[in-house]
């Protein structure tokens, strides 16, 4: 991974013309954006509806964790190219080309994703637009959206239809969001004339100078790239954790099963890593929502197969707190658990649908004395899953447990001691529910060791 010293380097003093630019939606997506184009030499205001997180990115205090932001805020902020306000009548007073970067959650009634955050922006921006403007979103959104926001705004804009809309989806990874901003494996724009595609490409030029293709298409396409890609990768891990079924009901081992088969060049071992599952705000919701949406268009057997995929994916949560029962000998109630990991992924504070948080929430509720330690989530996990107990120390949480549970794969659980956390425990169990421990090296130092789709490791 490229350090975000060497990101901003390589990607600093080589725009020809500068430009104005609005970031609306400050969140994960939009603050890593509007720093980026700050830092590249455009004149950047970042705007949102949330006046203490404006004040916090204002102070390079994100109201969020990322690796490398705090870096790359301050030396947007260095520059005084880039500024951040609640108010609408300054971002369409100063922006040129105006990014949406708002989010699309999953609806609270359905699978469908909330869209009413895009409609708020334009609602809010739109009015505003009395000069010919270029409007670019980024937010994951069902196909057919896209086009009724270019006829909003043209509608409700005094500039009418000298405002042009572009969609050119994001692909943001939380924790390489930095990296994913200033050198993308791609940009995809989806345009309803190049003009507009050619405009987007000389705003993203210092960017696109580092080789990344740079993909045209047309509006429809490009609000189904991203729905589709996390679509593809959803389904692949979730084909790894069915092979992880198989394997626990026939003695044989995943991570091997995966090394076999990820030697294959048309399969590839990425995103083949068997375990709890994923979770986190993109992937679960953007599967789900997909469904939808194709369901509303009539097609929704197209994408059948994709409620096994999801369905996979909770069943592995289920699995680990079964595995974590026969740990203990078939009862939790009572029993000291010490859960490592609160969020969804590592390097991330994000708890969104977090498989660990609700392995540590069941086995809570189902009568253990669970602990959770996490480097950075645990703020965001008391806030939303309060019953469990939450410990900053990982030699805490552990202290006289009857069973760990290995749940999200920071570096520091990883390069944890098994003698060392041996000493602390009252019982050498362990689960690892990512599959990245070494299980020799606890077995050696006496633990019991039980993986998700290993029904011999550490043997």
């Amino acid at each position: 991974m490229t350090s975000t010293s060497d990101l901003i380097a390589r990607t600093s003093g080589s725009l020809e013309r500068p430009r104005r630019l609005t970031v609306v939606g400050c969140g994960y997506l939009g603050s890593v954006h509007a720093a980026a184009m700050a830092v590249v030499g455009h004149d950047v205001v970042g705007f949102d509806v949330d006046a203490d997180k404006i004040a916090r990115l204002a102070k390079n205090d994100p109201p969020f964790y990322e690796p490398g932001l705090d870096e790359l805020l301050e030396a947007a902020l260095a520059t005084g190219r880039l500024r951040f306000t609640s108010s609408y009548d300054e971002a369409a007073e100063h922006g040129e080309v105006h990014f949406l970067c708002v989010g699309t959650p999953q609806r609270a009634d359905s699978n469908a994703a909330d869209t009413s955050y895009v409609e708020s922006a334009v609602e809010g921006l739109g009015p505003l637009l009395d000069r010919p403007c270029l409007v670019v979103g980024k937010s994951t959104v069902p196909v057919g959206l896209a086009e009724q926001v270019r006829d909003r705004l043209a509608e409700i804009a005094p500039a009418g239809a000298g405002v042009r809309l572009a969609w050119s989806p994001e692909f943001t990874r939380e924790g390489f969001a930095v990296q994913d901003a200033l050198e993308p494996d791609r940009v995809v724009v989806g345009v309803d004339r190049q003009e507009d595609a050619d405009e987007l490409g000389e705003v993203l030029a210092p960017v696109l100078a580092l080789g990344m293709p740079y993909v045209v298409v047309d509006l429809a396409t490009a609000q189904l790239v991203k729905n589709a890609a996390n679509a593809f990768l959803a389904t692949k891990i979730s084909f790894i954790n069915a092979m992880a079924e198989l394997c626990e009901a026939t003695g044989a081992d995943v991570v091997a099963l995966a090394d076999a088969i990820g030697h294959d060049a048309r399969i590839g071992r990425r995103f083949l890593q068997a375990g709890l599952g994923f979770g986190g705000g993109c992937l679960p919701k953007d599967l789900r929502g997909f469904m939808a949406r194709a369901e509303e268009l009539g097609v929704d057997q197209a994408l059948a197969f994709l409620r096994e995929v999801d369905d996979i994916n909770l069943r592995r949560r289920r699995r680990a707190v079964d595995m974590t029962t026969e740990l203990l000998g078939g009862t939790v109630e009572g029993a000291r658990v010490a859960v490592l990991g609160a969020a969804f992924k590592p390097d991330s504070d994000d708890i969104r649908d977090s498989p660990a948080l609700d392995v540590a929430t069941t086995l809570h509720e189902l009568g253990a004395q669970v602990r959770v330690t996490d480097p950075k989530a645990l703020d965001n996990a008391r806030r939303s899953r309060p019953g469990p107990d939450y410990v900053d120390d990982v030699r805490e949480a552990v202290r006289d447990a009857d069973v760990v549970l290995h749940l999200t794969e920071w570096k520091a659980f990883r390069a944890l001691d098994p003698v060392e956390l041996g000493d602390l425990v009252a019982h050498k169990r362990i689960l690892d529910g990512r599959n990245v421990l070494d299980a020799a090296a606890y077995a050696a130092a006496g633990w019991q060791v039980r993986a998700l789709g290993r029904p011999n490791a550490g043997r």
